[in-house]
């Protein structure tokens, strides 16, 4: 009679090439990849929250806690670029004698790493992170991506119109193509006044 054990297994694609994988117990082979207790570098996990399906008006949250080999490693992974990681889990059918996955793992979860904090006390270096599932980014509205000045740039490269666009009580993106006022006498520009000083401006040498 096949005995058959239940195994979870954990990847996290960090977004500087760098990948964890993780089992709850000795280790598991899947997929030519090799899933350990411990990883040598970041550790283990102490807890984890438990799995919830329902339907709402919101996308769910998943929470973990790694207890990292060290504060070098916890910093690494406390790093704002790591944000946008990707984790993934699976619950894994194990054959009892071989050890080996039967059929293939059940996914639970498929997100992407969003906040993370690095908690240290005595004897105790603990990094709560929290996940969400990738579906979250349809509900990233980017406001005010377009009126920075580094956006402006990569839209119109060397065009510097954000760069002086201070003091405004409404910034508007200058395109490549717009030109400046004139008084009919040749044109002037005011780049560090600001809109509606430089309106006045021209209004004085228009009466």
């Amino acid at each position: 009679m096949q005995r058959v054990r239940l195994s979870g297994l954990l990847k996290l694609e960090l977004r500087d090439g760098r990948t964890i994988r993780l089992c709850d117990g000795g280790w598991v082979p899947w997929a030519s990849e090799k899933y350990i207790a411990r990883d040598p570098t970041f550790g283990i996990i102490g807890s984890m929250e438990a799995f919830e399906e329902g339907v709402g008006d919101e996308v769910p949250a998943f929470s973990l806690t790694f207890l990292p080999a060290s504060t070098a490693a916890a910093v690494d992974l406390a790093a704002p670029g790591m944000q946008g990681s990707r984790l993934r889990l699976w619950i894994a059918e194990l054959d009892d004698l071989t050890g080996q996955i039967i059929g293939t793992p059940d996914q639970q979860f498929d997100g992407q790493m969003d906040q993370v904090r690095l908690v240290t006390g005595l004897r105790k270096r603990e990094l709560p992170m929290t996940f969400v599932p990738r579906g979250e980014r349809f509900f990233n509205s980017n406001e005010g991506n377009s009126l920075s000045p580094a956006f402006h740039k990569s839209v119109f490269p060397g065009e510097l119109g954000e760069d002086n666009a201070t003091g405004l009580s409404s910034a508007v993106a200058w395109g490549t193509e717009a030109q400046p006022g004139s008084n009919g006498a040749g044109s002037t520009v005011y780049p560090s006044a600001g809109w509606s000083n430089y309106a006045n401006m021209v209004r004085t040498q228009l009466v």
